[in-house]
């Protein structure tokens, strides 16, 4: 399953619940939701740790658009919108979380 959070982890818990839930397949991280996936963030820690379990991937015009390209964490995956699209159309399911 792809799971897509599009919110900051400082404005929602979308990842937190998320993370809780997801045991296996990838979470994609779009919008504000790549504040996650930078390095020196609150979730930082969680989000390392979810990756021994999940493929993480960030969106790179929303890491560019919000000035974060150059602080993605190690073991994230930074995607286009050609990637978003792959990712989509690999997983069966997709689920958002708002």
């Amino acid at each position: 399953m792809l799971h897509i959070v599009n919110k900051s982890p400082l404005e929602r818990n979308s990842l937190e619940s998320c993370l809780r839930v997801a045991q296996s397949g990838a979470i994609l991280l779009i919008e504000d939701g790549v504040l996650a996936a930078t390095r020196g963030n609150a979730a930082a820690a969680t989000l390392t740790e979810a990756a021994s379990r999940l493929k993480i991937y960030a969106l790179a015009p929303d890491l560019e658009a919000r000035g974060m390209q150059d602080r993605v964490l190690e073991g994230v995956t930074t995607v286009d919108y050609g990637g978003f699209v792959d990712l989509v159309a690999e997983h069966k399911n997709c689920q958002s979380w708002l």
